[in-house]
Formats: structure tokens, C-alpha cells, sequence
């Protein structure tokens, strides 16, 4: 399953390793990087833009 989605980082992560990375599509996919073989949480898109808008409304 991973082998087909495309991560990427947050942009605010400054080429660390601390950090997570996220799958974006209908489904969010989103990892630790530091443990990228271990578990995955899945969310829906609109989950996801949810979280997103409630963190930048901060």
C-alpha cells in the first residue's frame, strides 16, 4: 500500500528527521519519519482540511 502513495513533508520541518509526513488524496495518510515501517494514521480528506484549518486558526 505505501509503495504507491506519495509522502512529502511539511515544509516547516527544515529537512529534519524529527517530523511526520503526510500522503494527501481522498484518504491522508500520515507517519512518523523517524518510524516510517511502523503504523500509519488514515483520515479522510475532509478530516484532514478540518484539522488543518483548526490549527491555523490558532
Amino acid at each position: 500500500m505505501t509503495s504507491e502513495i506519495t509522502w512529502h513533508k511539511s515544509s516547516y520541518s527544515n529537512g529534519g528527521t524529527n517530523c511526520v509526513e503526510v500522503a494527501e488524496g481522498p484518504t491522508t495518510h500520515i507517519r512518523d519519519t523517524q518510524h516510517r515501517a511502523q503504523a500509519q494514521l488514515s483520515v479522510s480528506g475532509s478530516e484532514w482540511n478540518a484539522l488543518l484549518t483548526a490549527l491555523c486558526s490558532r
